[in-house]
């Protein structure tokens, strides 16, 4: 299936179909498409339903088959770039709700750390999603891309909330900031992201709970 990804930062993709050719995506992400491509709506069972509920997806996705060639286009959510992965190539570990669209033969399932804290202290979360099977998926980054190679043994320290993506080969752990002067007045929190190589890593430049952060400092609050 061919793809275009446009438009950074307010980024669209648009899929080029061909007969019979079939796609999931999260739900509300269609923009615009031809006429002859369908849509059927799945929640994949309970199981399913409550997988997605707990990375904070939405309970079902839309399924495209083009009954004809056809084009189908994919608006993110926010500002930011839409990245493509060949799941056939190698598995990928990613943030909770950053899936946007992957072909049939993508599975998608929970992540659990190896290590509890580097869920509940990291800014990743304590649940990702893995991504197996074959074919492509296009995951949702916040900002714009970095992309790093690790070497087996080498780590990457990382602000929170940064990991946008990595290869199953890496793994991630917590590393507490020293100092308390560095804690209270450094502005980066009371913990950093460690991941460990070997394997790809993509960061991304402008979380979303960062961004939203920095717009509130802006917005007018009521009067105490």
């Amino acid at each position: 299936m061919k793809y275009e990804i446009k438009n950074q930062p307010f980024t669209v993709l648009t899929l080029h179909m061909e007969q019979g050719e079939s796609i999931k995506c999260q739900s509300g992400a269609m923009a615009w498409m031809s006429p002859g491509i369908q849509m059927e709506t799945k929640t994949g069972g309970l199981g399913g339903m409550f997988k997605k509920a707990l990375v904070g997806e939405s309970l079902a996705l839309n399924h495209y088959t083009a009954a004809q060639a056809g084009e189908l286009t994919l608006a993110k959510h926010c500002p930011g770039d839409i990245m493509a992965f060949n799941i056939s190539e190698t598995p990928i570990i990613a943030q909770k709700t950053s899936f946007l669209a992957a072909t049939e033969g993508v599975n998608l399932d929970i992540y659990l750390q190896q290590r509890a804290s580097a869920g509940f202290f990291g800014g990743e979360g304590f649940l990702m999603q893995k991504y197996s099977g074959s074919g492509y998926a296009w995951l949702e980054i916040d900002g714009s891309v970095q992309e790093r190679v690790l070497a087996a043994g080498e780590k990457l320290i990382v602000d929170s909330g940064y990991v946008a993506a990595m290869d199953a080969t890496c793994s991630m752990e917590i590393q507490t900031v020293k100092g308390l002067t560095n804690v209270l007045l450094g502005g980066e929190g009371l913990f950093n992201t460690v991941v460990n190589g070997p394997g790809r890593v993509w960061l991304q430049t402008m979380p979303i709970n960062a961004l939203a952060m920095n717009l509130y400092a802006y917005m007018p609050h009521p009067s105490n």
